[in-house]
């Protein structure tokens, strides 16, 4: 596993995921993440489709003013947060708390392998925090 801290973008692939988030301007790289992970569901969820869920879901949660990572790892992120100003949709909040659950479940490759870890409470915890940061009332 290509990961170094539970944080969102403590992780190679979350890393590599944001060249692909700079060249966006809207939700659309977010919302396809989620919905080409519930689309799945059904399948078996690879360890780098988890991280780059949990990826996504930071940088919504950024939008919304709530993240829960801030470090040199996501100062791009930060820029493109501040550069579109969008403000994520219902639907789409909802698919990423759905995708999260993905992420959590028993048929992910991410959540067993944080398992092995010391380290599996802090990272279940943040994406718990993760999911209650994507609920607007």
């Amino acid at each position: 596993m290509g990961a170094w801290s539970h944080e969102p973008f403590g992780n190679d692939d979350a890393l590599d995921w944001i060249y692909r988030l700079e060249e966006t301007k809207d939700e659309s790289l977010l919302s396809n993440t989620f919905s080409r992970a519930i689309e799945n569901a059904d399948e078996y969820l690879e360890a780098d489709d988890g991280f780059v869920i949990v990826a996504a879901a930071e940088v919504l949660a950024k939008l919304l003013g709530k993240g829960t990572q801030n470090d040199g790892y996501t100062k791009k992120v930060d820029e493109w947060v501040q550069a579109v100003n969008l403000q994520p949709s219902a639907d789409l909040l909802k698919n990423a708390q759905t995708a999260l659950d993905l992420v959590l479940g028993e048929d992910s490759e991410l959540n067993e392998l944080w398992k092995e870890t010391e380290d599996y409470d802090d990272w279940r915890g943040n994406i718990e925090s993760l999911k209650t940061a994507l609920v607007v009332a």
